[in-house]
This record gives structure tokens, sequence and C-alpha cells, in this order.
């Protein structure tokens, strides 16, 4: 096989990985509100944090996946990641920021015991998960399609060129096979009302994927994909037929294992669609492929050696990471906040009236109890809906 297709399927594979496991993280934060709805504030507060404890040990890490897909992309084929980040900068922009509010959400929500600090977070949550989910299939939706490249292979329309019709149903299809994820998956891992709830969910989400996933995917293989690749559209429809039926029969591993395999085969569907191209032009002379975008053939083969030594290690590093944290949790599992309180906080910064100045920093939990020293972080850590400790 000759390198420049070997990294093209490899950056594939890549782009499965980050779909597949980012893609239930975007699910559970866009059904954040959706699942957790109590009108008695402490109990919603701990359903939310129990929801969030599902990917707390293993949000971040899914994440490399799409640092890794983006390094690949940008050493193996320079032109293709130049022309793709220039030509798709407002939304990948948008994808950016959405990534990094939600991370910082993540890792703050817990330190300061506040109901309107954890709405704010909630809120950032939720933003940064419906952002990327939608926008990720819009973009992916496009180098199905091609979008317009000149002769130098420089993207000549402009953001509103991108929101196609059928960009916007790659949009929608991508939004729905998350959220459907995202429930099977927190049907997964929790357990009493919250497991219920999800579940009930994923049913709805997995109803729905079918016909527009489906749809989607037909429309794709009939106007831009060529004929091996009907084989993928029939496993997709088969695996979210059977997210259907596992979930009506509560077997949520086998529900898992199948929606996974439909965000597989949907990756599969653009990457082949795709092929020889790696970004497909409205008019086939433009188009960037594997050969015009390549880098040099010592550039790919020492990333081959580099990449046989250290994937092995990221794979096996990853997978003890979700065996650990593998068991069911429950809203018993989640124990009472503990961040700091809001008000002597802003009082010792700012100088208020319970404060004396900044050199008197009270750090007390908002519980009452005195931290005890260098403990402090680490129950905040532990307690603020993210730490793996608590999950």
């Amino acid at each position: 096989m000759e390198l420049t297709i070997l990294w093209f399927v490899l950056i594939a594979i890549l782009w499965i990985g980050y779909l597949v496991l980012e893609g239930f993280d975007f699910g559970v934060g866009m059904l954040l509100p959706i699942l957790s709805r109590s009108k008695d504030k402490a109990k919603k507060d701990t359903e939310r944090r129990l929801i969030i404890n599902t990917i707390g040990p293993v949000w971040d890490g899914n994440e490399v996946w799409l640092i890794t897909a983006g390094g690949a992309t940008f050493a193996a084929f320079p032109e293709w990641y130049a022309t793709l980040f220039s030509g798709f900068y407002i939304p990948l922009f948008l994808i950016l920021l959405a990534l990094i509010v939600r991370g910082v959400a993540f890792e703050y929500r817990g330190k300061i015991n506040d109901d309107r600090w954890r709405a704010r977070c909630d809120q950032a949550i939720v933003f940064g998960s419906w952002i990327p989910a939608i926008l990720w299939g819009v973009a992916f939706a496009n180098l199905v399609r091609g979008v317009e490249l000149d002769a130098a292979h420089q993207y000549v329309g402009g953001f509103w060129a991108l929101l196609s019709p059928f960009a916007l149903l790659g949009g929608l299809t991508t939004v729905l096979l998350f959220l459907m994820h995202g429930a099977v998956f927190i049907a997964l891992k929790t357990d009493g009302e919250v497991r219920v709830k999800a579940r009930r969910l994923a049913g709805w989400f997995s109803i729905a994927s079918v016909f527009v996933a489906g749809g989607w995917a037909v429309w794709a293989q009939v106007a831009y994909s060529v004929p091996w690749t009907w084989a993928v559209v029939v496993v997709a429809a088969v695996s979210l037929v059977g997210v259907v039926l596992a979930n009506a029969k509560a077997r949520e591993g086998w529900a898992f294992l199948f929606s996974a395999l439909a965000i597989l085969s949907a990756t599969v569907l653009i990457f082949g669609s795709m092929y020889p191209d790696v970004m497909p032009a409205l008019d086939p002379a433009n188009s960037l492929t594997i050969d015009n975008a390549s880098s040099t053939q010592y550039t790919l083969t020492v990333m081959t050696w580099v990449a046989v030594f250290l994937v092995p290690l990221v794979l096996v590093y990853q997978s003890w990471t979700y065996w650990v944290f593998r068991r069911r949790l429950s809203t018993k599992d989640i124990p009472p906040p503990i961040g700091l309180s809001l008000r002597k906080l802003k009082d010792s910064a700012f100088g208020g009236p319970s404060s004396g100045g900044a050199k008197n920093l009270d750090l007390t939990p908002a519980t009452g109890e005195r931290d005890p020293g260098t403990d402090a972080a680490a129950s905040s850590s532990t307690n603020d809906g993210t730490g793996s400790t608590s999950a």
C-alpha cells in the first residue's frame, strides 16, 4: 500500500475514534438539561452532576483524537490542512470556541457552590456540545458534496455557500446520532431514575435517526459516492435498527455497540465518498487529491514509524481508562457539593465588607467545614462533576 493511501486511511480511523468517543460526550452535554428538570434544586443538581460524572474521567481524553487527527492531517497532507482551515475558518473557529467554553465549564462547575454559577456552567456545557455536533455534520457533508475551489486549490465560496440543504441535513444527522449515542451511554453508565429517562430518550432518538440519518446516507450514496459504499449504508441501517431493538429490551451494552457502529459506518461512508480526493471541488479538475496534497515520501515514512510505536500505547492506555471507570453510577454515589463560597471569593478579591482585603482570603467551603489544607483541591475536584474519583 502506498503511504499516501495508508495515511488517508489512518486519518479516517482517527476521525472514527473521535466521532465515536466524543460523539457520546456531545450527546451527554446536549441532554444535560433534558434529563434533569426537577423543580427540586438539590435533586436537579445531583442528577446533573451524575450525568456529567458519566464522562468525567474520559471526556478530555476523547478530545485527543481530534488533536491527533488535525496534527496528522497537517503533517501528511499539508495542502489539505491549509485549504480546509482557511476555507472553513468560521465554522472551525466556532467549534474551537465551543470546545474551549465546554472544557472550562466542566472543570470549574463545582469549584464554587452557587446556583447561578452552576447554571451558567451548565449553559456553557450545552452550548459547547450543540455547536460542534451541528457543525461537524455540516463540514463533513460539504467534503462529501464538494466545495468551491479554484485552480490554485483555494476555497472561493463564502460561509453561506457551506449551508446547502445537503449540508444542513448532514448537521441534523450528526445531532441526532450524537443525541442517540449520548442517551444510550447515559443509560449504560447510570442506574435509577436517570437510567430510565435516558433509555426512553434513546428510543425516540434512535427511531428519528433511522429516518434522518438513513435519508442523508442514501442521498450521499446516490449523488456523491461510489458503488462499494452501498455496503456501508446497509451496515449503518442495520446498526440503527439494532439500537432500536436492543434499547427496547434494555440491553444498553448492545445498544451502545450498535450506536458506535452506526457512527463508524457514517464516517467510512464520508471518507469512502471522498477518495481519492481529500477535498473534492465542484469542478473535479480543481480537487485536492491524496497525491497533490501530500507531504514528501520521507515525511510520510518517518510518520509511519512513529505511529507504529506510539498508537498501540495510546490505545492500551485509553482502553485501561475505560476499564477502570466501567461501573454504573447512581445519585447515591454523588456526595454533597463542597465548592467555595462565591460571596466570600468576591469580597476577598474586590475588598468587600467581610474581607478586610485580599490578604484575608477565606477558602472555607460553602458547607461550613474548614478546608483541611491541601485536601481542598482534591475535594473540589472530586465533587465538581468531572473528577475521576467521584465518578
